[in-house]
């Protein structure tokens, strides 16, 4: 996410497929990297925010008359708080930089202070804001708004531009009582609002603001043996915990809050796929299963770069330096342009196993596989350079719960073994009244008959330059099944014919290929005894072209996927 445009998070969110890949595409050779000079580095990243400030200057609503003056509306119309919060970040990162071509330009200033009044009639009696497509009177949203609004303050502070955190004050000093007092939704916000309170306590020291940082830590940090987070949100809540942890840390003068961060980071190499792009499969949010890349992590990489003298930090946000370094981040944290340490090369011939997340991610050179053992439909993804699977799923139409969601797994020397068991019984009757009151409550004291039975496994190994996924199902009889493989929109598939369930294809016999950018993927053997491809109790079609390969119970089909 780019810390110089003023989006709320959820439209930084939904921007996320959007971003270019931080490393070359389709070789595998993401270790080979060459550092830019610091000089180099602030000079893009002044580049980027000058033509950021030019396009807020245009977007800004100036008619006095309009009562939401000094805002930015949204494509929708909407005028999130959120967003004029960034924009005061930008307009002061340019503001103070002695070669912005907005330096101590009095428009700037005029609009910064347009922004902040906008602000402060959007708050609340209690100091909060709202995000007007779903949070009211909003303590988080309150605080990701000043993270950006107390970096300006920051900034002018550090730069000899005092008129900046006088301007914003106000606005801050109410949304820090709201912040000192106010509840959260979800884990990760607890770390937002601490990070805010940790900003307000630098430039305006209160010990509430303190007090609240240690009511929320005392909750304790929810990393797990992973380093991942709660939310396990690899794109978007991920980068906002590490950025909250390394900022409480800075701020706060506590080098043992970084360790959050630097745990969640130290396995970061190993969700890259080879064009940049990182795994977002084992997500429990609303990132689960989308693309992007590791652009919002640049600021904590860097910074734990510096501070541990980190290579492999040092080399990821190397990578990420020339298009997604801040400047914002430059003037609030100079030490991010001290020289580069030394860099490691980047691992691109691994398999490592994650525990906590219950997943395995495969690299071998531009081909990359993603296992997800447990507890999700989708149980394999694959990329070989820009040719991606993003998802292999299997059903069942076993009375309308047959999507196959493994519950046990284990390793078998070099396979991947996953299991799930399925019963489905008929109920006999009762010698009582039944009604549609208690229908429900009377099934588990019914005496059960024909009860079905299936047991459905995968079986996944590497083969060469690729996977081998051997899916299997028995138990019941003639059940139909259908494995799905889904391929990411804009490719070509060849070797495939067009199913009755639009608008899926089926893959008879042999092979078929997905081309995508400069690389392919072969798949097959195909099958198709039968085109019913959406089964009852399945889930929707994964987002893209899906390719299904049928049969019925017993059932036992290898599917080899390889880069081409």
């Amino acid at each position: 996410m780019d810390h110089m445009n003023p989006l709320t998070r959820r439209q930084a969110i939904a921007t996320l497929g959007a971003i270019a890949s931080a490393a070359s595409a389709g070789d595998g050779q993401a270790q080979n990297i060459t550092p830019q000079s610091p000089g180099a580095l602030e000079k893009g990243a002044l580049e980027r925010n000058d033509a950021a400030v030019a396009r807020l200057l245009a977007q800004q609503v100036t008619d006095d008359a309009n009562p939401y003056l000094g805002s930015f509306p949204d494509r929708f119309g909407l005028h999130a708080p959120g967003s004029a919060a960034g924009a005061i970040q930008t307009f002061a990162a340019s503001f103070v930089h002695p070669q912005s071509k907005y330096r101590a330009d009095g428009a700037v200033m005029q609009r910064i202070g347009a922004a902040v009044s906008y602000l402060e009639r959007s708050q609340s009696p209690e100091g909060n804001i709202d995000l007007p497509t779903t949070n009211f009177n909003s303590p988080p949203d309150t605080a990701f708004a000043v993270n950006h609004v107390a970096s300006a303050a920051a900034i002018g502070q550090k730069h000899g531009v005092p008129e900046i955190s006088a301007v914003l004050r106000t606005f801050l000093a109410k949304a820090g009582n709201a912040l000192s007092s106010g509840g959260v939704h979800t884990p990760n916000h607890r770390w937002v609002v601490c990070a805010a309170l940790a900003q307000l306590n630098e430039i305006f020291p209160n010990s509430s603001y303190v007090r609240r940082i240690e009511e929320w830590l005392g909750e304790s940090v929810d990393t797990d043996a992973d380093g991942q987070f709660i939310e396990r949100s690899t794109l978007v809540y991920d980068i906002i915990c590490d950025r909250s942890f390394v900022v409480m840390a800075a701020k706060l003068g506590r080098p043992e809050l970084l360790e959050p961060a630097r745990a969640n980071l130290q396995n970061l190499a190993y969700l890259l796929h080879a064009n940049g792009e990182v795994e977002s499969g084992v997500s429990s949010r609303q990132d689960r299963d989308t693309r992007g890349n590791a652009a919002g992590y640049w600021f904590p990489l860097a910074y734990l770069a510096q501070h541990d003298s980190n290579k492999d930090f040092a080399a990821i946000a190397t990578l990420l330096g020339p298009e997604h370094s801040s400047l914002a981040d430059f003037l609030e944290y100079p030490e991010l342009l001290r020289p580069s340490p030394p860099l490691t090369l980047l691992p691109v011939d691994f398999e490592k196993y994650f525990p906590a997340s219950e997943m395995v991610r495969v690299r071998r050179a531009a081909l990359s596989g993603t296992v997800i053992l447990r507890g999700s439909s989708r149980v394999f993804a694959m990329q070989y350079g820009d040719a991606a699977i993003t998802g292999v799923r299997f059903a069942s139409a076993f009375f309308g719960k047959g999507q196959f969601v493994p519950e046990q797994f284990e390793k078998r020397g070099k396979v991947w073994y996953m299991r799930q068991i399925l019963e489905a019984p008929y109920y006999q009757p009762l010698d009582k009244q039944v009604t549609r009151e208690n229908w429900a409550a009377t099934r588990a004291q019914r005496r059960q008959t024909q009860v079905c039975k299936l047991e459905q496994t995968l079986e996944v190994s590497e083969s060469k330059g690729g996977f081998s996924l051997r899916f299997r199902a028995a138990g019941t009889n003639n059940v139909p099944v259908a494995i799905e493989i889904g391929f990411r929109e804009g490719g070509q598939l060849e070797g495939c014919t067009t199913a009755p369930a639009k608008p899926g294809m089926l893959l008879g016999s042999g092979t078929g290929t997905f081309r995508g950018g400069k690389n392919s993927i072969r798949f097959g053997s195909g099958a198709a005894p039968h085109q019913y491809t959406q089964l009852r109790g399945a889930e929707a079609p994964l987002a893209g072209q899906s390719v299904y390969i049928t049969g019925v119970t017993p059932f036992d089909h290898t599917v080899v996927l390889e880069g081409a």
